[in-house]
């Protein structure tokens, strides 16, 4: 049957008619070769004019839709649509794919745009976000992404002017984008009143900022900066949708079918309308324009692309036309000539020229057209349509012959009978009509079997049948022409049909898959002559099949091109070519069919030309006639390597596990042991599932894994060292070709490959994140730079990596069926093959992606298993070994001859420098010469060749070799058995390592009182070995049955073992002979046990449940114990033979008496003063502690107590090997433990003298033997176990500034809340109440008689200039961030300026003059900052921000790095720390930098800061991290500590790896919360405590502690780098002996305390830097204070407000001066001039406003308590004070004339005071009704009245003193005010903003010239407006520089400056007016 084999013939794509000019644009281009660029369905198309010959790029798998060409004008970028969809970046010339970029875009890729110099290409997705990403595509990597516009995004830009600027434009905005660091900052553009907003569909950048963009109303908009500044109205009276920028100025092309050329300054050239034209017609649309010299180019809506000569710009030239819209389902072929006819929804019909690749004629019907027919003598042409009609026409000048309509559905398929007599018309309401030719098409009969709409026809060769295909998938004959059915099989069986274009049928049941039942096959077409048929499909895929072909599944070629469906395929009349059609696509494509005899010259002339070019595929569906798999090679695929549980998860199960047992552990847990193990060596090598994975070193060691271990094996001492580094099961391993660095991959949820070095054992770099479960294959490249690596995910991914600094270069899919290697190509480093089940492919690099070509083997072989690979001599030879035995030699892609080489699988193969030499099942090792020609040698590993060197011993003889590896005049081998053998050049054959066979080892015993064990396995051995330094196997012997238990007699002479039938045997431990056995029990014998002392009795233990007790002297049964549930899976004997413990399956642990099996209770507090000979019980009190808190997913498998009985060993189902102290009492007890197995450990047992631990693996089959050292023995060597589980219960101490620290919530701006608790319908939503004029219907003249009103406000000490305030300048700032941040102050310039941080501003302070300047980038508060100490990077400062959610929009979180000195930005960092950045270091050299987040894992970053790219990330601890720091000596070394926490971390390529920090090896030592870190020489690291200790650190391990270092926490720790003195700083009351900085020598042996003479109860330092003889300190009460070393002189040069709110401020009457009030209970005046603090009050209470008297001789302050005092100002005396409320004072007044003092507090009432009567202060009156509390209140200018803003939103004005309310809203207008304050009322409705749903407007404050008005809002904004202003939403300039919460803001005198206080920040912001204003924080 030739169906299981793909057809040998083949097709070549020829030429694609059409365009897409539907839902794309801008697509369309000219190369710099002059041809056209553009694309259609998935092909990228080069068209050629001059040689009229297309090119195509093939490399999408689904719609292209966007395009972008190079500025070179040769590569190209597209972009398709997909779930999956990539960006491939190509060459127009060869057509070959350069870059692949991939991973990041979602839906599909809707935009692409080149920079200037054509190194970035920036993409847009079609996702939800619009998302933006920036790519440096050479290399394949994004360098930035940024969420783009909830809308779509139409076209994008770089602004190739300015560096680094980005534009883009879409529905309703365009955004102008800057790129910093990695950050993508946007900024909208402003429509302003210059034109309306709309949606902008194309755009071009021009010179100085200015960028022109075409909208959709057909005007053009010109933008500078991101202003509108002039529209170019009507440019097109449509939508303008492709505007092309040239050397001569600009093209534009729109809706309205008109092409404009403008010159550079966009004024108008010329205009071309093409509608007017020849070839033009009405709704003519432009997508795409091109101007290239005197061509312009143009691409329509309707798949037309015109080329215009702009002389003649009359006759456009058209060079390729398409079907447009609808689909296009009717094709039909011209029987004798080269002619195709399609037809399509879009009504029109079509002929084409197959020779002339070009339309020949065109005629347009009145209905879509769905099928088509030519009649056989090629006259008639038969449509069918969608109305249920057809047509047929002449084909010579298509006028219309006749138009029939007797149905009302669609007539999906009809076709002419092949003598030209009949027309046969299907239609979708189930019936065939037919219809006589001759007759003028008379209907001549109806065939009604169907019970579905007809979808094919096909005539017999004699016309006397009809066969057809139904929806139903029924195939039904019919006699002609009358249409009666045929039921009677036989009748139909002889004829032959004269074509075949069903889908079912017998002769084509193979085009169907073997389990389908689908409906997706459109179209076939079968070529009787060439036995082939052409088959279409929904997936947009054309396939060839045989034909016949009968069976289902049969193989095929296939062809991708098409993007969805092909509605329909047929053969050309010659059979020459192929024709097929796309539905969606509106394309039709010609392939040209090369038969089999062409195809070997092909092949010879044109390689290039190859096949893998054409996209053929082979089929997927497995070959069925390849020999079975190989026994062995069918185990290894059906290996899962998934795991229930990986390590990486465990921390999060811990998490849960935690929060559902808080109660429960509230008993004090045992230390963890002193003693610990060490790995000694492990007896196991794993060849049974992995190849070429034995190495040599160059220092001939040898290189291998077994289970999670890396071993480094030393021959002549016979030792082995380890790497430890994996957690899993390690899967493959391959060796540097020049250093001795090894790569490893292991088995994980995210498995990662570890490259580490032989010599140090040290990791050097870790590479995770592009592969699932596990890594199966890895090989370095020729230099050693890179590393390829495979997945064992469903695709088998392909990876290719800069393994030094850890990144993906490339990824690719490998193949669907596993592949066993990777191979790098030596000569050339893009280059590598992958090999595997019936796979071998070549790959080459490409950007981001690779590029895979699968191996051609044409007639040589078969598709064969290739089980390893290597590459020859040059790099086009490559080798593969195949399963069957043969070696295929391959030439680029080729296969050009097969050896045989082993009988059975080659499983490995090595090349050397004059040949090769291969290994395989047969267990020979071969030597070939250098081009496989001759075998030159064989050996065979025979028992007989053993040298006597050997190691151990034999199993069999010619095990299956897996791994071969040549060096040192030796060849090494590896086998499936798991020894490891070395062969002498002379032959004979030394045994180094040997491990057991594949399946579990569960028996361990050890021997009584000899250095030996027994073990015993699945693999049906029994095993004796040396565990002296010898280190071998000494006696093996094969058992029936495989075992699962041993034991060794107590005098060491007899050996029990359990087998896995339920019988057990005894044997002579010597001989290993059989003494006696017994088999009693059906199911596996689980533990077997000799009684302690003569060996009396003998227990045997079984999975059945009981227990059976033999008298082994008599080998009789004397007892059976009876009573458990389940399996029994521990047994031991008490000390005197007379007591059996038993522990089952379902956790139970009874206890029988020996020898009957009488059951015991035992009380459980008894168990443990019974003595018993051994413990290998995992249940009871003793041993309650080693569950571990997630035992619900993990076992514990085994234990043994030492002899001393003071350490139980575990093991678990994990992996881990446990040590504890016994008895381990009390849950989740503490421990050590210790990873090198990889899956679970199924025994543990002590050796007779507890020297040593041996572990057994049970999936690893590995024996690995461990060194008990004990405590105070061992050398101080840090452990490498990990300390315990759950955290330890003492808390870390407590501190109150620490827990705020800790608990504090940023929130950022845009999610702020009012920070008053006000009600009621914001001012812009009120209805606005109508005034009494109104009410009575009164009309007022437009000029009114009336006096004039009066002025709003009085206008007084101005003078006569009334000009409006233009601009706020940031001047000075009160204030510095200290209550939660630290080690944020530092020196600049030598100590002449200190750099500090306050709300979203970074100040820059000069300490002599106290001048500010300011960075102001940050959009939200500052959290942390910190200086590059590199002398390359002076004055580089880094700070980090709050944030959102961190999806790198603009309001994520980031990091800015900017220059102190010029405020410039030098990268922006915008980082997946959701909620912000808390702490930021520079390592040694500058160029990385460390940033900690606030996310719930607290993640710790790395980024190289001057790319803006992410090095490394990874979670750093549950609890917050306060701090973590570089070593200042080292790029890759850093510390963090916090909460409970200290970590040392390594940076390793991409990978962070941290150690925590170990206390035990200091008595009573515990860990507390450490808070802030400082370095020393040597290694050592020192951190600050909440206790005030200072803890010293020697790597990880705690050596010291400096007891009570402060006296309270230590908060801020400074490392000198000059002379390595550390200053620190903590939370003191200062005293004689102490203070709250101290500095220290290098060691912190001796310090020397300063005082701060601030006058506080208690200092509290929050951050320390040291100059020259000067140390800075920043405090937590927001003072920064310079201290002399010598002198201990302090000086403060910042002073600010403790804590906030500042509610009160209040402004001199005629004095730069102002004062403030906060909830920190002081009252400050402030000198703007002398830009310091001159005085404080201290109040006691909070204090909440503050008021100068007119004159400005006196001071009102109201209190949180009600209380209210006045001061007199010259002696700061009270002159009185009150308390009439119990609420809080919110606002405070004095009256003009100074008469009364008005009072305004929170219980909703004014009271006022007549301040004539002197300090005793009576109340004489008050405001009633009002209805809520009090906000603000201002005096009129005549003392007369009061105006009150309230918390309900409503203003109310009162009459004073009588606190009459007044409504006469007539009134109220004709008065003015002498100060306005007040939020609310008609002359302020405009400050109020559309975003104010959560948050409020503040304050606010009219200048002293009434003419400008300032707010302040919840949002932390001062704005500023034009006063009044009654419209809504007015217009505003806005100042940022407060967190959320600006609380008050005030006019100085003179309106020079503008003050402004912080709510959250608790700083004064000074701005200068512009006509001047100041700002104080």
């Amino acid at each position: 049957m030739a169906a299981r084999s793909a057809p040998s013939c083949h097709l070549r794509l020829e030429w694609v008619y059409g365009y897409r000019g539907h839902q794309c644009r801008n697509n369309l281009y000219y190369t710099a070769a002059k041809e056209i660029v553009y694309f259609v369905a998935g092909v990228g198309v080069v068209y050629s004019p001059r040689e009229h010959r297309q090119k195509f790029y093939r490399g999408h798998s689904d719609d292209i839709i966007s395009l972008a060409l190079h500025p070179e004008r040769v590569l190209v970028a597209t972009g398709q649509v997909g779930k999956e969809p990539y960006i491939c970046v190509w060459d127009s010339y060869t057509v070959q794919t350069i870059s692949v970029l991939k991973d990041v875009h979602t839906h599909g890729i809707a935009c692409l745009a080149f920079d200037l110099d054509g190194q970035r290409l920036v993409s847009v997705g079609l996702d939800s976000k619009n998302a933006v990403c920036v790519w440096d595509w050479k290399r394949g990597k994004m360098l930035s992404t940024a969420p783009g516009h909830t809308d779509r995004i139409f076209d994008i830009s770089w602004d190739l002017y300015q560096p680094n600027k980005l534009v883009s434009c879409g529905v309703k905005h365009i955004k102008f984008w800057s790129l910093c660091g990695n950050a993508l900052t946007p900024k909208r553009g402003v429509f302003g009143k210059t034109g309306d907003l709309q949606t902008i569909l194309c755009l071009a950048c021009a010179r100085d900022e200015l960028t022109y963009s075409g909208a959709l109303s057909g005007d053009i908009y010109v933008w500078k900066g991101i202003n509108l500044i002039r529209t170019i109205q009507g440019a097109h009276t449509a939508g303008i949708f492709s505007m092309n920028a040239c050397e001569e100025g600009f093209a534009t092309g729109g809706r309205d079918g008109c092409i404009r050329l403008w010159d550079l300054t966009f004024k108008p050239i010329t205009v071309i309308d093409l509608r007017e034209t020849d070839q033009g017609y009405k709704g003519l649309s432009v997508r795409s324009v091109c101007w290239r010299g005197d061509h312009i180019l143009v691409g329509t809506q309707d798949s037309e692309i015109f080329e215009i000569v702009v002389h003649e710009r009359k006759k456009p030239f058209l060079i390729m036309q398409g079907h447009c819209e609808g689909e296009l389902w009717a094709l039909a072929i011209h029987p004798t000539k080269p002619l195709a006819v399609t037809g399509s929804d879009d009504r029109s019909v079509r002929i084409w020229s197959l020779v002339d690749h070009a339309l020949i004629a065109r005629c347009n019907m009145e209905e879509p057209i769905r099928c088509a027919a030519v009649n056989v003598d090629g006259i008639h042409l038969a449509l069918g349509m969608k109305d249920g009609s057809f047509t047929v026409l002449r084909v010579r000048d298509m006028t219309e012959v006749v138009h029939i309509k007797d149905r009302k559905e669609a007539i999906h398929e009809l076709k002419y009978s092949p003598d030209g007599t009949y027309l046969a018309v299907g239609c979708n309401d189930s019936s065939v009509d037919i219809y006589g030719v001759s007759q003028r098409y008379k209907k001549m009969g109806e065939c009604v079997g169907s019970l579905s709409f007809i979808t094919h026809l096909d005539w017999s060769s004699d016309s006397r049948y009809l066969q057809t295909n139904d929806g139903n998938g029924k195939r039904l004959f019919y006699r002609m022409p009358g249409g009666k059915e045929v039921t009677n099989k036989d009748e139909t069986k002889g004829v032959h049909w004269a074509s075949w274009t069903c889908v079912s049928g017998l002769e084509v049941n193979g085009i169907w898959p073997k389990y389908s039942d689908i409906n997706d096959i459109n179209s076939v077409d079968g070529n009787y002559i060439g036995q082939v048929l052409v088959t279409a499909d929904d997936y947009g895929i054309v396939k060839l099949f045989r034909y016949p072909c009968l069976r289902k599944g049969a193989k095929f070629r296939k062809y991708i091109g098409h993007s969805a469906h092909v509605t329909n395929v047929r053969w050309s009349h010659d059979h020459q070519w192929v024709i097929s059609i796309g539905g969606a696509d509106h394309a039709v494509f010609q392939w040209r069919f090369i038969p089999e005899r062409k195809l070997k010259d092909a092949l010879h002339i044109a390689p290039q030309e190859s096949l893998a070019d054409s996209n053929s595929d082979e089929s997927d569906s497995d070959l069925s006639d390849v020999p079975e798999l190989d026994s062995e090679i069918e185990q290894e695929t059906q290996l899962t390597y998934r795991r229930q549980v990986y390590k990486e998860d465990l921390p999060q199960l811990k998490e849960q596990y935690k929060e559902k047992q808080k109660s429960g552990t509230s008993k004090r847990r045992e230390r963890a042991p002193g003693n610990s193990i060490r790995l000694h060596f492990v007896h196991g090598y794993r060849g049974y599932d992995c190849r070429s994975n034995l190495f040599y070193t160059q220092i001939g060691e040898i290189v291998y894994h077994v289970a999670a271990v890396g071993v480094i094996y030393n021959r002549q001492q016979n030792t082995q060292r380890f790497y430890l580094g994996h957690d899993d099961d390690i899967l493959c391993l391959a060796i540097h070709p020049v250093k001795d660095y090894v790569a490893t991959g292991q088995v994980g949820r995210d498995p990662s490959i570890h490259i580490w070095d032989t010599e140090t054992i040290k990791p050097l770099s870790i590479l995770k994140g592009y592969h699932q479960y596990g890594v199966c294959a890895v090989d370095f490249s020729a230099d050693g730079k890179r590393l390829a690596s495979v997945g064992i995910d469903e695709s088998h991914t392909v990876v290719l990596w800069d393994w030094k600094k850890g990144e993906k270069l490339s990824i690719a899919r490998g193949s669907k069926d596993k592949i066993f290697v990777v191979k790098m190509n030596p000569y050339v480093p893009d280059k590598l093959i992958t090999a595997g089940i019936k796979h071998m492919k070549f790959w080459r690099r490409a950007g981001g992606g690779l590029v895979g070509r699968k191996g051609y083997i044409g007639t040589l072989g078969k598709n064969e298993t290739m089980m390893c690979a290597v590459y020859g001599w040059t790099e086009e030879m490559a080798f593969s070994g195949t399963s069957t035995g043969d070696v295929c030699i391959w030439r680029d892609i080729f296969l050009v001859k097969t050896v045989k080489a082993h009988d059975g699988p080659v499983f490995s193969m090595h090349a050397l420098e004059k040949g090769f030499v291969t290994g395989g099942k047969d267990g020979v090792v071969a030597l070939w010469d250098d081009s496989f020609e001759r075998c030159l040698k064989t050996y065979a590993v025979k028992r007989a060749a053993l040298a006597p060197g050997s190691k151990g011993l034999l199993l069999e003889d010619n095990p299956s070799i897996r791994a071969i590896s040549l060096g040192h005049g030796h060849i090494l081998v590896g086998t499936k058995n798991g020894e490891i053998l070395e062969v002498d050049k002379s032959g004979p054959i030394t045994l180094l390592v040997q491990g057991h066979m594949e399946g579990e080892v569960w028996g361990l015993a050890t021997h009584p009182y000899l250095p030996i064990c027994a073990t015993v396995s699945d693999d049906k051995t029994l095993r004796i070995w040396d565990l002296s330094p010898s280190h071998c196997m000494l006696a093996v012997r094969k058992l029936k049955k495989g075992g699962r238990c041993c034991c060794f007699s107590p005098d060491g002479k007899a050996l029990a073992v359990g087998l896995c039938d339920g019988s057990f045997l005894m044997a002579n431990a010597d001989t290993l002979e059989d003494l006696v056995s017994f088999h009693h029990r059906k199911d596996i014998i689980s533990d077997i046990r000799f009684s302690p002392g003569s060996g009396k009795y003998l227990a045997v233990a079984s999975h059945d449940s009981f227990v059976d007790i033999y008298n082994v002297m008599s080998s009789k049964r004397v007892g059976i114990c009876k009573g458990a549930t389940s399996c029994i899976t521990h047994i031991d004997w008490d000390i005197r033979g007379k007591l059996l413990q038993v522990n089952t399956g379902a956790k139970e642990q009874l206890f029988f008496e020996a020898p009957r099996g009488k059951r015991q209770t035992i009380p459980r507090m008894e168990v443990e003063k019974i003595g018993w000979a051994s413990w290998t019980s995992v249940l009871g009190l003793c041993c309650e502690g080693i569950w571990p808190v997630i035992g619900e997913v993990t076992d514990i498998t085994a234990s043994c107590l030492t002899h001393d009985k003071m350490v139980l060993a575990t093991g678990d189902d994990l992996g881990f090997v446990k040590l504890f102290r016994y008895p381990a009492k009390g849950k989740f007890g503490k421990f050590k433990r210790y990873v090198a197995h990889s899956t679970q450990v199924t025994n543990v047992r002590w050796t007779y003298d507890d020297s040593m631990l041996v572990t057994l693996g049970g999936a690893d089959m590995s024996l690995m033997v461990w060194t008990n050292e004990m405590e105070g023995s061992r050398e101080k060597r840090p452990c490498d176990s990990e300390e315990s589980d759950t955290g330890s219960e003492e808390d870390g101490g407590y501190d109150s500034d620490v827990t705020r620290e800790n608990e504090i919530s940023y929130t950022i701006r845009a999610l702020s809340t009012n920070i008053r608790p006000m009600f009621g319908i914001k001012p812009h939503l009120q209805q606005k109440e109508p005034s009494i004029d109104e009410r009575q219907g009164i009309v007022r003249p437009p000029v009114s008689r009336a006096p004039p009103q009066p002025e709003k406000l009085q206008t007084n000490n101005v003078g006569k200039k009334k000009r409006p305030i233009e601009d706020l300048m940031l001047e000075l700032v009160f204030g510095y961030r200290g209550r939660d941040c630290r080690n944020n102050v530092h020196y600049l310039n030598d100590g002449d300026d200190i750099i500090y941080h306050t709300a979203s501003i970074g100040i820059l302070h000069n300490v002599a003059t106290g001048t500010q300047s300011f960075y102001q980038e940050h959009n939200d508060d500052i959290l942390c900052l910190t200086v590059n100490q590199h002398p390359k990077f002076i004055n580089i400062v880094a700070t980090g921000q709050v944030g959102d959610s961190a999806d790198m929009s603009p309001t994520a979180p980031s990091v800015h790095i900017w220059d102190a000195v010029n405020k410039q930005t030098l990268a922006i960092l915008r980082c997946y720390h959701s909620k912000g950045v808390c702490s930021v270091s520079f390592s040694a050299t500058g160029k990385l930098l460390l940033s900690v987040g606030l996310d719930p894992e607290h993640t710790v970053t790395i980024w190289r800061w001057q790319e803006g790219a992410k090095i490394a990330s990874k979670a750093g601890h549950n609890q917050r991290i306060f701090v973590a720091e570089f070593r200042p000596d080292s790029d890759s070394q850093f510390v963090s500590v916090g909460v409970k926490h200290v970590k040392f971390w390594t940076l390793a390529g991409r990978a962070l790896l941290s150690k925590k920090g170990l206390l035990s090896t200091l008595e009573d030592a515990r860990m507390q919360t450490m808070l802030a870190v400082a370095f020393g020489a040597n290694n050592l690291t020192f951190t600050g405590t909440i206790s005030g200790d200072v803890c010293v650190w020697k790597d990880h391990i705690l050596c010291r502690v400096v007891a009570r270092a402060h006296n309270g926490p230590v908060f801020a720790m400074y490392t000198t780098l000059r002379d390595g003195l550390i200053v620190t700083g903590g939370k003191e009351r200062p005293s004689k002996e102490g203070g709250a900085v101290k500095l220290w020598d290098q060691e912190l042996r001796r310090c020397r305390a300063f005082r701060l003479e601030t006058g506080q109860v208690t200092d509290c330092v929050r951050s320390v830097c040291r100059g020259r003889g000067k140390i800075l300190v920043g405090t937590r009460n927001a003072e920064i204070i310079e201290v002399g070393e010598k002198n201990a002189a302090c000086n403060i040069l910042v002073n600010g407000h403790v804590d906030g709110p500042i509610w009160g401020l209040a402004t001199h009457p005629s004095r730069d001066f102002f004062l403030s009030a906060a909830e920190d209970g002081t009252v400050r005046l402030w000198d703007i001039a002398d830009k310091k603090m001159l005085n404080k009050v201290n109040l006691g209470h909070a204090a909440r406003t503050v008021c100068y008297s007119p004159e400005g001789d006196m001071v009102a302050i109201g209190m949180k308590n009600g209380e209210f005092i006045i001061l007199l100002v010259s002696s700061l005396k009270i002159w009185g004070k009150k308390r009439d409320r119990r609420c809080a004072i919110h606002d405070i007044r004095f009256s003009p004339d100074c008469r009364f003092l008005a009072v305004g507090s929170s219980e909703n009432s004014v009271d006022f005071y007549d301040l004539s009567l002197g300090p005793t202060l009576n109340r004489t009156s008050y405001c009633k009704d009002i209805p809520s509390f009090v906000i603000q209140m201002d005096f009129s200018a005549d003392s007369r009245y009061l105006q009150v803003s309230t918390g309900c939103y409503k203003r109310h004005v009162y009459e004073v003193p009588s606190g009459r309310h007044l409504t006469d809203q007539a009134a109220i207008d004709r008065i003015t005010w002498a100060t306005w304050t007040s939020i609310l009322g008609s002359e302020v409705m405009g400050i109020w903003s559309r975003h104010a749903e959560k948050a409020d407007v503040n304050c606010a404050c009219v200048s002293h010239s009434g003419i400008s008005l300032v707010t302040g809002d919840d949002f932390g904004m001062v704005k500023l407006f034009d006063f009044p202003c009654p419209e809504k939403f007015a217009k505003h300039k806005r100042f940022l520089g407060h967190s959320p919460h600006v609380t008050n803001i005030r006019f100085t005198s003179g309106d020079r400056h503008v003050i402004s206080a912080g709510g959250d920040d608790c700083r004064l912001v000074t701005f200068s007016a512009q006509e001047q204003t100041v700002f104080a924080s």
